[in-house]
């Protein structure tokens, strides 16, 4: 199994396990972005954030990087006509990426950096960082294990049973969530704002380059 099998039914299969609760933390931080003009969205999977980006930002050119055929169909299908001339799909690995001359103002990794081990966040942060423009946002939305407590164990009973789906059906390398907060720092990024979700689960932070 990979995420093209996954692609038909990853929709229906989030709203039957959380609801609007995964949407809500990518789009938290989405009327931040105002006024940008080129984003990057890593691993964007079914375009459940790029329907709302385009959407809410109308002159918003986008690159999403995608590995997954099967996701950039569906995603391409939740664009209207007058939209699609706005957004490019690149189906690549992040590590075999290529970026485009012009940097990008804005970069959103929802629920994509968790799939990677420590020094792949390194290097993933590191790469897309470098094409960046110096007022860049970062949006980052990602599970999260709470400090102690009874949120903590739950949080990492709910981490080991999606694990070990996830390795299973789509050979994800990761083993736990990553945060990527020292590598988006050592790039150059400070948090200007950050949510929690879900008794601590999930949460959404809204990164800028310190030169903004």
């Amino acid at each position: 199994m990979s995420f093209d099998t996954l692609a038909p039914v990853y929709r229906p299969l989030e709203w039957v396990l959380a609801g609007r609760l995964l949407q809500r933390s990518r789009t938290a931080f989405l009327p931040q972005l105002q006024g940008c003009r080129r984003a990057l969205l890593l691993g964007e999977g079914p375009g459940r954030f790029l329907e709302e980006l385009v959407a809410a930002c109308p002159d918003l050119e986008v690159t999403v990087l995608e590995r997954s055929p099967g996701m950039i169909r569906e995603a391409e299908r939740i664009l209207a006509p007058e939209q699609r001339d706005r957004v490019r799909f690149e189906a690549v690995e992040i590590q075999n990426w290529c970026p485009a001359s012009a940097p990008y103002d804005v970069v959103a990794s929802h629920f994509f950096l968790d799939c990677f081990q420590p020094p792949e966040v390194a290097r993933i942060v590191e790469r897309v960082a470098g094409a960046t423009s110096p007022q860049a946002h970062w949006l980052v939305s990602d599970f999260r294990v709470p400090r102690r407590g009874w949120r903590r164990l739950r949080a990492q009973w709910i981490h080991g049973i999606m694990y070990a789906f996830f390795r299973t059906a789509t050979e994800v390398s990761a083993r736990q969530v990553t945060p990527p907060d020292p590598y988006l720092r050592q790039a150059g990024f400070r948090v200007h704002g950050r949510q929690h979700f879900n008794c601590g689960l999930i949460y959404s932070a809204w990164w800028r380059r310190k030169a903004a």
